[in-house]
């Protein structure tokens, strides 16, 4: 049996937070980590965990910062956690679009305009209309999102769209103009796109299937370089659990690192199949 390559943290340059835990207000098909509005497997982070996690990021050097889900904005303290972020570096949000009233938008404009550093909202959509985007994310979803997509460009903000490969024909070049030709109907004249790979974990694996057992990387596999182009050679994830490698394995307990950023920076095993994905599929999950 071969072993798993290593991946060295070169540098922690992007730190992500799990600041809603795995709580949500839906349960989407394709969810690598089955978040829903039970799932306690990770617990939400409150503004004083966040605080202390960044201010061990600042000793370091950390250059940008992530929150996630779940959903973040079901968590009370995320305005004020995004304006404490705002204080040392840019931040992003990935969020279902759902919860983001005028009120709430209003707030966000607010903390990007005071801030020398950026504020992206990254906004998950699963199907060019609301059959396709529903089927995956559940009923009344797709409505919800376009009324909080309208907010966010109400108020002069403009999200960066994120669709997996769930939705069909995405990948195609007829696939992308359709999300655009969609962010241009609201006015945004620059739409932006991100389209993410689908890991086979969590609720994916009943969609579709599990990860096969030759979905696994090996060091023959790997070119010079390789390993430092990966997420997990400049990121870390927190939850309320400690420190992971990574966003996507925060499921896995060989991927927890420990409770301390100083304790995460460590070499780390690819020895799942998401890491396949990722080196397969070159997967970002920065902006």
């Amino acid at each position: 049996m071969t072993s798993a390559p290593m991946v060295p943290l070169m540098s922690l340059d992007t730190l992500w937070f799990q600041v809603a835990g795995t709580l949500c207000n839906i349960a989407c098909t394709h969810c690598f980590i089955s978040c829903s509005p039970k799932n306690h497997s990770h617990e939400m982070m409150g503004l004083e965990d966040v605080e202390m996690r960044l201010a061990e990021a600042r000793a370091i050097g950390v250059r940008e910062y992530y929150f996630t889900g779940g959903e973040p904005f079901m968590n009370r303290d995320l305005l004020a956690i995004l304006e404490a972020t705002l204080r040392q570096g840019p931040a992003t949000v990935l969020t279902n679009g759902m919860l983001l009233p005028p009120d709430v938008c209003r707030k966000l404009k607010a903390l990007s305009d005071l801030s020398d550093y950026s504020l992206d909202l990254r906004i998950s959509l699963d199907g060019f209309d609301r059959a396709s985007h529903d089927a995956i994310r559940g009923q009344g979803v797709w409505d919800r999102v376009m009324g909080g997509i309208a907010n966010l460009v109400a108020v002069g903000l403009n999200p960066v769209i994120t669709v997996t490969t769930a939705a069909e024909g995405v990948e195609t070049w007829e696939g992308r103009r359709r999300f655009l030709d969609l962010m241009r109907s609201f006015g945004i004249e620059k739409p932006r796109l991100k389209i993410l790979s689908l890991f086979r974990i969590g609720a994916e694996e009943s969609r579709t299937r599990a990860y096969a057992d030759w979905e696994r990387l090996s060091e023959e596999m790997l070119a010079a370089g390789d390993v430092e182009t990966l997420q997990c050679a400049s990121g870390r994830m927190v939850t309320s659990k400690g420190v992971y490698v990574c966003p996507i394995l925060i499921e896995e307990e060989g991927a927890r690192l420990g409770h301390s950023l100083a304790e995460s920076q460590r070499s780390f095993p690819l020895r799942y199949g998401a890491c396949h994905t990722c080196w397969v599929d070159g997967v970002t999950c920065t902006t």
